[in-house]
């Protein structure tokens, strides 16, 4: 991949947010219309059910998990390059972070990557979650509640300064990340073909993997020809959103990767519910469950932060790059999700 001449044309900044809106438009399109969400499938699977939002969740980590680990064998990535394996990971705050979150995207009725989709296709209930979401994200960033964040994440870090590869962990053969999203992406497709879902959705749940595998690709391209140093990141909603905000509000001017995923998101979602016929204008069905989303949203904005990425960031990006806090920080946000469902949207309605 031959980057230098757009990279001579426009420069670095750009070129990077040009790849986060491309990489976030892939993304916005086929969770659209995938109806991609963690949320709804743990509530899935708490409910005892493996139905469409697990089988479309279980494809979208395991084609992730298949192309990025399939780049690595082909040369085209190199993880260990990645920031979320280049510093230390925190257990603690994958853990603690996990479980918020996950208690969160269940009060909120949708993750980080699903409000900011819904909002896309008119949803103003998903537009006020996400804009308290990116705030409460940017308070644990670097705000009043970021001294709280650091103390919980430096409970247990990581050894050597640097997070873990988990296969290389296991001491697993090289391909062994590959051959497990093979695996699993058969499981989901079976679970599927149970649920009778449509062709067309299985391909866009794909279609999210694939965005995610797109960015990681794109932006190690980019950092091995840029005179400045680029971070090798891909699709999250966490860190992106609360510095897409500040860029918005004037704070900070500088273009990368991040401040083009999430418009990119918004365009390609926005853009698909166009063409589909389904963009409508929602808000919420009274003060409880706004409460409720409101709460929901603020546990989400801190514990992404805390446990390094949000469902996306963490459960499939960071995933598919076999960081071991990612795959912690997502179990965590299942269990703190499937507990949550079950201790309060499943609690039995007083007679």
């Amino acid at each position: 991949m031959d980057f230098i001449p757009l990279l001579e044309w426009i420069g670095e900044g750009p070129t990077a947010a040009l790849f986060g809106l491309l990489t976030g438009a892939v993304f916005g399109i086929a969770a659209q219309r995938s109806r991609f969400c963690l949320r709804a499938a743990t509530v899935e699977f708490a409910r005892g059910r493996l139905g469409q939002s697990v089988a479309v969740w279980l494809l979208t980590f395991s084609t992730a998990l298949v192309w990025v680990q399939g780049a690595r064998m082909a040369g085209l990535f190199n993880p260990n390059e990645a920031r979320m394996m280049a510093v230390a990971g925190s257990w603690s705050g994958a853990i603690i972070g996990g479980l918020i979150f996950g208690v969160g995207m269940v009060l909120t009725r949708g993750c980080s990557g699903r409000l900011l989709v819904l909002a896309s296709t008119g949803n103003l209930r998903s537009i006020m979650s996400g804009l308290i979401f990116a705030v409460v994200a940017q308070m644990s960033l670097a705000g009043w509640l970021a001294p709280a964040r650091n103390w919980l994440a430096a409970l247990w870090t990581t050894p050597g300064g640097h997070n873990i590869d988990l296969m290389s962990w296991l001491h697993f053969p090289d391909w062994s990340g590959l051959a497990l999203g093979a695996v699993l992406a058969v499981f989901a497709i079976v679970i599927a073909r149970k649920n009778m879902m449509t062709p067309g959705r299985l391909v866009f749940a794909s279609g999210v993997g694939f965005a995610v595998a797109l960015g990681w690709v794109l932006t190690y391209h980019l950092a091995q020809i840029s005179f400045d140093p680029v971070s090798v990141m891909s699709a999250s909603f966490t860190g992106p959103s609360a510095n897409t905000l500040m860029f918005f509000l004037g704070h900070d001017t500088i273009l990368h990767f991040d401040i083009g995923l999430i418009p990119g998101v918004v365009l390609g979602a926005f853009a698909s519910s166009i063409i589909r016929r389904e963009f409508k204008f929602q808000g919420f069905d009274g003060e409880a469950n706004m409460r409720r989303a409101m709460t929901g949203a603020a546990l989400m904005g801190f514990g992404g932060m805390l446990a390094g990425g949000c469902a996306v960031g963490a459960g499939v990006t960071g995933g598919s790059i076999l960081a071991a806090t990612a795959w912690l920080a997502l179990f965590s946000m299942w269990v703190g999700a499937v507990a949550t469902d079950i201790l309060i949207d499943q609690k039995p309605v007083p007679a």
